[in-house]
């Protein structure tokens, strides 16, 4: 029965203070294993794939049209791969699949349960926000950037990307969300609006999850912050 909920069935809406996207370049072939058969790789020069960790601090979520104070304040933690699909005419979109979700909200963990296949944990979370840094801890993750003077700054060494318009591409969110579904593909669309992730330098960083997945060639490809962002999700559909 409560599977049968698990399809985004009403639409919803909520608010960022900020979205923290943290993105890793994997070779391909080390996060094939992870995808579904109905989705493929979203691949950059045939060689490297993304996962996207996304910390986001997230204000008033509540089913589209609801009043404000009926909504939920949480933190998540969000381990996405970029990823593509092609439905049966041939169209393809770009999306997000979601390996692993993270919360520090009881009632979040218990609807996001409920009401999506995103894999939910509860986590205790401590940030500190500044002009100049932004600090994220949780059990098995932290992340330490530098917020000033960051416009100049180029990718990280590490980086694949020449630059930071090709890395945009890989900085989330994506127009879709994929998961499985009986009978088909749920995609759930996402809207937003004064969507500029600024470049920020990481100082620290640290993910027990990731180490978990033993990837040998996973090394930190970018980091973008947004701030202040008005956010909604579409109805799930079954494509």
């Amino acid at each position: 029965m409560l599977s049968r909920l698990a399809v985004h069935p009403f639409a919803v809406e909520a608010f960022f203070d900020y979205s923290l996207v943290i993105t890793i370049a994997v070779r391909k072939e080390e996060l094939e294993p992870y995808v579904p058969s109905f989705l493929d790789l979203d691949v950059m020069h045939n060689r490297w794939a993304f996962l996207a960790i996304a910390a986001v601090q997230t204000k008033s979520l509540r089913p589209k049209g609801f009043p404000k104070f009926m909504g939920r304040n949480f933190f998540l933690i969000g381990y996405r791969l970029f990823t593509r699909y092609t439905d049966k005419k041939g169209k393809t979109r770009r999306g997000l699949y979601i390996l692993k979700s993270q919360t520090d909200s009881r009632s979040m963990l218990f609807l996001g349960s409920i009401f999506t296949k995103y894999r939910y944990e509860k986590v205790k979370v401590t940030q500190l926000l500044t002009n100049q840094e932004l600090r994220i801890d949780s059990k098995d993750f932290s992340v330490d950037v530098k917020l000033a003077a960051t416009d100049f700054i180029p990718p990280p060494e590490s980086s694949p990307f020449d630059d930071w318009k090709e890395a945009r591409k890989f900085a989330g969110p994506l127009p879709f969300t994929f998961s499985e579904a009986d009978g088909g593909v749920l995609m759930v669309e996402g809207v937003r609006s004064n969507w500029d992730p600024r470049p920020v330098e990481v100082v620290d960083f640290r993910s027990d999850f990731l180490k978990s997945l033993g990837f040998k060639s996973a090394k930190l490809a970018s980091a973008f912050l947004v701030s202040n962002i008005p956010y909604y999700w579409k109805k799930g559909s079954i494509a």
